[in-house]
C-alpha cells in the first residue's frame, strides 16, 4: 500500500465518526398532541450529549440520531417574530459545545396571519 493510499484510508477513518456527529439539524412542521409542532432532528456523538434550542435545554428522544418535538406556541415564545431560524446546540457530557448550528424554520412559521373583515373585488 502506497503513501497516498494509506493517507486516503486514514482520512476516511478519521472522518467517519465526525460525519455522523456533524450532520446538520433540520426542522419541519408536524402534527402532535399539542396541535402543530416543530420536529427538529440532528445527530450527536454520544447519547450523553444534551440538546439546547435558543439556549433552552430540551428533552431529546433517540440515540445518536436525536429528535425533539416543540409545540409551535412554545417556539413563538422562544423566538423573535418573523425570525427564520433557531439556534440549536449539542452539548457534550463535559459541558463543551459539540455542535452549534442555525436551523431554518419552515417558511412563514412565525409570521402573523392577517384576518380580513371583508374583501372587495371589482371587475374591470
Amino acid at each position: 500500500m502506497g503513501f497516498r493510499s494509506r493517507l486516503l484510508w486514514a482520512t476516511a477513518l478519521l472522518a467517519a465518526p465526525a460525519a455522523h456527529a456533524g450532520t446538520l439539524p433540520s426542522a419541519k412542521l408536524v402534527r402532535c398532541d399539542a396541535g402543530d409542532c416543530l420536529l427538529i432532528r440532528g445527530a450527536r456523538s454520544t447519547t450523553a450529549s444534551t440538546i439546547r434550542i435558543n439556549d433552552r435545554l430540551v428533552p431529546a428522544s433517540g440515540g445518536r440520531s436525536w429528535k425533539v418535538r416543540v409545540p409551535v406556541a412554545t417556539v413563538r415564545e422562544w423566538a423573535f417574530p418573523y425570525t427564520r431560524s433557531l439556534a440549536v446546540a449539542v452539548i457534550d457530557a463535559h459541558g463543551q459545545i459539540e455542535q452549534h448550528e442555525k436551523v431554518r424554520l419552515p417558511v412563514g412559521l412565525l409570521g402573523h396571519a392577517t384576518e380580513l373583515a371583508s374583501l372587495v373585488v371589482r371587475a374591470r
